[in-house]
């Protein structure tokens, strides 16, 4: 973990299109409440259970959020990516975090004070309803989770993880080749085993390509009916 120079909020070009409803003076306000800290790949930048002073912001970088579920269990929530928010629920009471992140990559993040943010939320109308949002559509991916996890069968569960994997918001990069076997099993709440014995047996039937790390969607709708019908 490394402490890097606070860049002004208002010239930063990677700032999330939230940021953007905000008027100079608020973008100078928030500037003075947050620090900017790199983490190097595998580092964990906050952990379930701990303190949650602070929201916190993918500036660069490539972010893993998981729940653990036991001493030797997780299953990972999502990605995070530039633009994204992570711990949105310490805005609105939380004071521990509900889930830890850990940098797939060396990654740039914001920690921003949580009791600045509900001043602007308060403040700040269409900034309100953007941040929350976000939360909403995070939520809705939490939701997805708990209907795979309940009600699908194995294959239905890793078929919904390599979806959720493949889509548009992860398409700039070949997402796979910074995750694992271990952490496609733990997309998928399924056991290490048996995400390597499915994903052979969808290449055999030829609904992906195995390539080293890499795995490749060769037939999107028999993907979607295996999550479906799982």
């Amino acid at each position: 973990m490394e402490a890097k120079s606070n860049n002004n909020c208002k010239e930063c070009k990677k700032s999330s299109k939230c940021f953007r409803y905000l008027y100079p003076d608020e973008l100078e306000f928030i500037n003075s409440k947050k620090t900017q800290i790199t983490y190097i790949k595998g580092e964990t930048i906050f952990k379930q259970g701990a303190f949650a002073p602070y929201i916190l912001y993918v500036v660069e970088g490539l972010v893993k959020i998981y729940l653990q579920t036991g001493s030797n269990k997780q299953i990972n929530l999502r990605l995070a990516r530039q633009g994204e928010f992570m711990a949105l629920p310490a805005i609105f009471g939380r004071n521990v975090y509900a889930y830890s992140a850990v940098a797939l990559i060396d990654s740039v993040i914001c920690m921003i004070d949580k009791s600045a943010i509900m001043q602007l939320l308060l403040k700040n109308p269409d900034f309100a309803l953007h941040l929350t949002t976000r939360n909403f559509q995070n939520e809705d991916r939490y939701l997805e989770i708990i209907q795979n996890i309940s009600h699908k069968q194995m294959r239905g569960k890793l078929a919904s993880a390599l979806i959720y994997l493949s889509s548009e918001e992860h398409s700039d990069d070949d997402i796979f080749q910074y995750l694992t076997r271990q952490d496609i099993a733990d997309f998928s709440a399924i056991t290490l085993e048996s995400a390597v014995r499915f994903l052979k047996e969808f290449e055999k039937d030829g609904t992906i390509r195995l390539n080293g790390k890499g795995i490749y969607i060769l037939d999107y709708q028999k993907l979607i009916l295996i999550s479906q019908k799982g």
